[in-house]
């Protein structure tokens, strides 16, 4: 086991590393920017070292001050958490030849999977379904319009590298492709730099499916069921419930085999989740892999009680997998709540001061957060501010727990979307579980719920 975990991130999840590292009895070194100087992970690390400035390419992805931070605390592992470098190859290569464990997957199977291009080739040598496509990256725009001539509008551009919702539009017309792949390619390029892109059909009511794969180097591979992801805006999600309201028992069973089936043939190791999109008929498509923890983690936590950051970090050790399929099974029903610094109704970040915080407790309810009473929200940095999960034994009261954990949670000074989510929580199709990803436009344009999104912003503390 390794004895110094240095974590190459900040916010809940570093601070989540932090916790599992200190279970496992392993010493952590946090780094920071200079405006996250008095972090909650600074706090808790057994030491800190400052990276760099507040922007992200001068600090969080800054890869010669991340090496020279381990360097000098003698880390013998790098942790990345989700976001910043996580899916980045090229650092873990970096890390694998300065005898550094970069904890995930290894250089080569982020380059296989963590690139959307790539991944979508190699799943279809592995069997596993997709949508019509885009053979491989699109040479310019003129390709992607013959493409999207060929397999219909609508269509989808996407970036070959990144994921979050950067670099994505969704084009229903000819006419619209150029703009359209101009646009996305400046965003990826500005946000993994990146600027590839590929194209495939556009479903119009999916719902968002992952299954969860863990992995050890010695070509076990299992799934721990899936996640409904599909309540999110501009592709970025909001609410995440496992088990998935929409999956039946065989259906999972089929998703879990195809999946697993899939990362043994790739050979797979560490944590990872493969993301589909499901159609009305319930059938699923590969969309693309996430070589990393995902921000989501704690609902399958909840319902497998397998401690995911830890499973990783033991999984990078060298570790056999301690447990075997026949050994999961799901109990309950989790529900996560992503807790963001922006307005409730337009999503725009809000920055700034907090100056009153109090979370909500009581059984079943888990808060992942850095925040705290005067912590200040950057502009810098993305607007998660904490992840509310709720654990119950159904569906039913899963739903009723989460209300009332947000009716008690307390952020003031700032805006975030707790009254969005729990204008959420009452619409109907939520409740029934019977919603797709175009769930959050509905609720902004229907008069009921633009009315139980007023009422809901009334009544939040």
């Amino acid at each position: 086991m390794f004895k110094k975990v240095l974590i190459a991130n900040r916010g809940e999840i570093a601070l989540r590393i932090i916790r599992a590292c200190r279970e496992l009895g392993i010493s952590t070194v946090a780094v920071h920017s200079t405006a996250d100087a008095n972090a909650l992970h600074v706090r808790f690390a057994d030491e800190a070292v400052c990276i760099g400035p507040p922007p992200s390419k001068e600090s969080y992805l800054n890869i010669p001050a991340l090496l020279s931070a381990a360097e000098i605390t003698r880390a013998d592992a790098i942790h990345p958490g989700y976001g910043f470098l996580s899916e980045n190859a090229e650092f873990a290569e970096v890390c694998e030849k300065c005898k550094i464990k970069f904890i995930g997957p290894s250089a080569r199977v982020i380059r296989l999977m963590g690139n959307k291009v790539r991944a979508r080739e190699a799943a279809t040598k592995a069997g596993l379904p997709l949508l019509p496509g885009s053979k491989g990256v699109l040479k310019d725009a003129i390709e992607a319009e013959e493409v999207a001539s060929e397999i219909g509008f609508p269509v989808i551009l996407k970036a070959a590298a990144g994921g979050g919702g950067r670099g994505m539009k969704i084009v229903r017309e000819a006419r619209a492709i150029r703009a359209a792949f101009a646009t996305a390619s400046a965003e990826a390029a500005n946000a993994f730099a990146n600027g590839d892109m590929y194209c495939e059909r556009y479903v119009e009511k999916p719902r968002h499916i992952e299954i969860q794969i863990v992995a050890d180097e010695h070509g076990n591979v299992v799934h721990l069921g899936e996640r409904e992801c599909s309540v999110q805006r501009r592709h970025q999600k909001l609410i995440e419930e496992a088990p998935s309201p929409g999956v039946s028992k065989e259906l999972r069973e089929e998703m879990g085999r195809v999946s697993v089936k899939a990362m043994n043939e790739i050979g797979y190791n560490n944590l990872g989740t493969i993301e589909y999109l499901m159609d009305e008929q319930n059938r699923f498509y590969f969309m693309e892999m996430n070589t990393r923890v995902q921000v989501e983690h704690p609902v399958t936590e909840q319902v497998t009680g397998v401690d995911l950051v830890r499973t990783q970090i033991r999984l990078s050790s060298g570790e056999p997998l301690w447990f075997k399929q026949s050994d999961i099974s799901l109990k309950g029903s989790a529900i996560e709540c992503r807790v963001n610094a922006e307005d409730p109704t337009t999503f725009a970040p809000w920055p700034g001061k907090i100056t009153a915080y109090s979370t909500p407790g009581g059984l079943g309810v888990r808060v992942d957060s850095a925040a705290y009473e005067n912590y200040v929200v950057l502009p810098h940095y993305d607007s998660l501010l904490a992840k509310l999960i709720v654990f119950a034994e159904d569906r039913d009261l899963a739903i009723k727990r989460m209300r009332r954990a947000l009716s008690e949670y307390v952020v003031q000074g700032i805006r975030t979307n707790i009254p969005f989510h729990r204008a959420a929580l009452e619409e109907d199709a939520f409740v029934r579980g019977e919603y797709d990803t175009r769930f959050v436009e509905r609720l902004q344009a229907s008069e009921v719920g633009t009315q139980r999104l007023k009422r809901a912003i009334e009544e939040t503390p």
